[in-house]
């Protein structure tokens, strides 16, 4: 077996997998194989998973260096040690860890883009930005303005959105575990299959909200903080 057969191999592909194919699977398996999954306190499982992660991860990289004219839209930075948590209602995956620094690029934007390399965003203008997919994690975004922003499939693990304005933003599967998101106005925003487990949303007002089907609720709210909350149907959370 040839090295290129063994790195699709690695990632579940048969040999000549495109490129958007070798993005999925790593996606899947960073997402199966994250430390943050497993127990703190099983070190040989945690031990295992970081060699998945770096086996995966440099499979990923040598099939995407030797498949270098073929477009790829959906480039995947390499998997990093962040918390992700599992949902039952969908199934996706994310990296973990922001590009490697490189020289500034100012492309031509139809809408405001959050900077790469930038921790405190408190109160900038993003309105309508296109973060989809975004690894913006532990980022300090309170009192921003995040209205009708793109966020879907964002990591938003421990993001500081306090007081942000998010109304009409879409959050679709957005991973949001642990976020601060008290008194944010998250009016007419669709939170449809976002992960808010842990997240602090006292004194939100998510009037309008969409968050599920029907009667089915489809945003994971497990250990979630609502004293105080404006809740889609306009009821307060007690």
């Amino acid at each position: 077996m040839s090295d290129l057969d063994r790195y699709y191999k690695v990632l579940g592909l048969e040999p000549g997998a495109s490129l958007d194919e070798v993005n999925q699977a790593y996606r899947d398996l960073a997402f199966i194989w994250h430390p943050d999954r497993i127990p703190k306190d099983n070190p040989r499982l945690q031990q295992k998973a970081q060699e998945k992660l770096k086996e995966i991860n440099q499979a990923r990289d040598r099939l995407r260096s030797v498949r270098p004219g073929e477009k790829n839209r959906n480039p995947e930075p390499p998997a990093r040690d962040r918390a992700h948590p599992p949902s039952s209602y969908y199934q996706s995956s994310y990296s973990y860890q922001s590009p490697p620094q490189s020289p500034p690029q100012s492309p031509p934007q139809s809408h405001p883009q959050a900077p790469k390399q930038q921790s405190d965003l408190s109160g900038a203008n993003l309105s309508g930005a296109n973060l989809k997919e975004k690894d913006l994690s532990g980022r300090n975004l309170s009192n921003a303005n995040l209205s009708n922003a793109n966020l879907s499939d964002a990591f938003l693990h421990k993001v500081n959105l306090q007081g942000a304005n998010l109304e009409k933003a879409n959050l679709f599967r957005a991973n949001l575990l642990q976020a601060k998101l008290n008194n944010a106005n998250l009016r007419e925003a669709n939170l449809i299959g976002a992960d808010l487990s842990g997240a602090d949303l006292r004194g939100a007002d998510l009037r309008g909200a969409k968050v599920g089907s029907q009667d089915r609720v489809l945003v994971k709210l497990t250990g979630a903080n609502l004293a105080g909350a404006i809740l889609p149907d306009g009821s307060i959370h007690g």
